[in-house]
C-alpha cells in the first residue's frame, strides 16, 4: 500500500513539475491614461545595460550582483545565463522603480525561476504574467512571454501599475498581482522571500 501510494506521489510531482503555483492577474478595466503608459514602458527596446551616475552606484551593484550571482548559483548553473538573468532583473527592477531584491523574492515565489513556467491559470514565465497582458498593453504575442527581458518588463510594469493603483502599500500590490488581493498568503510569502535577497 505505501509502495503504491508513494507511486502515485511520484506521478502527480512529475505532472506538476513544470506547473508554477502561482495565482494570475485579474484583467481589470484600466484608463486609457494607464493603459497607453504601460503599453509604452513595455514598447522600449532599451537593451537590459545598467547605466551608474558615478562610481559609487557601480561599485553598489557590482557588489549586489556578486552575492546574488553566489546565491542563484544551484537555481541556475551556468554563468553566463545567470549573469543576463540578474543584469536584466536589476535593469528592469530600476527602471520601474522597484527594488532589485522584491523582483527577486517574486520570481522565487511565482516560478522558482523557470523560465518556462506555466501556471494552472495559464500565467507564464518567470514572473508569471498572463497571457491577456500582451493583447491589453502589447502585440499579442503571448509566445513573447517566454522571452526572459519580454517577461521582466512585463511583470515590473504591471507591479509598478499596482503599486500606484493602491498608493504604495506593497502588500495589496502584491495582492492585486497574484489575484488574492486582501489575501495574506501570497503577500507574506513574497515579503519573505525578498529577505533572501537582500544584501
Amino acid at each position: 500500500m505505501k509502495r503504491r501510494a508513494g507511486r502515485w506521489l511520484l506521478v502527480l510531482a512529475c505532472l506538476t513539475a513544470g506547473a508554477a503555483q502561482a495565482g494570475n492577474q485579474k484583467e481589470e478595466v484600466l484608463a486609457d491614461s494607464v493603459r497607453l503608459a504601460l503599453a509604452n514602458a513595455i514598447k522600449d527596446a532599451s537593451p537590459p545595460v545598467p547605466q551608474f551616475r558615478d562610481a559609487a552606484a557601480r561599485g553598489q551593484y557590482e557588489q549586489w550582483f556578486s552575492a546574488m550571482s553566489f546565491r542563484l548559483q544551484r537555481k541556475l548553473p551556468d554563468a553566463q545565463t545567470r549573469r543576463e538573468f540578474l543584469q536584466t532583473a536589476w535593469y528592469e527592477a530600476k527602471r520601474a522603480g522597484l527594488d532589485p531584491g522584491l523582483v527577486l523574492g517574486l520570481i522565487q515565489v511565482e516560478s522558482a525561476y523557470r523560465k518556462y513556467a506555466i501556471s494552472i491559470a495559464g500565467a507564464r514565465g518567470l514572473m508569471q504574467v498572463m497571457p491577456f497582458w500582451t493583447r491589453v498593453i502589447g502585440d499579442g504575442d503571448r509566445s513573447k512571454l517566454f522571452h526572459m527581458q519580454t517577461n521582466l518588463r512585463y511583470g515590473c510594469a504591471i507591479l509598478r501599475m499596482y503599486l500606484d493603483m493602491e498608493n504604495g502599500n506593497l502588500f495589496l500590490a502584491l495582492g492585486r498581482y497574484n489575484g488574492s488581493r486582501g489575501r495574506p498568503e501570497y503577500p507574506n510569502a513574497v515579503l519573505r522571500a525578498w529577505q533572501a535577497w537582500r544584501l
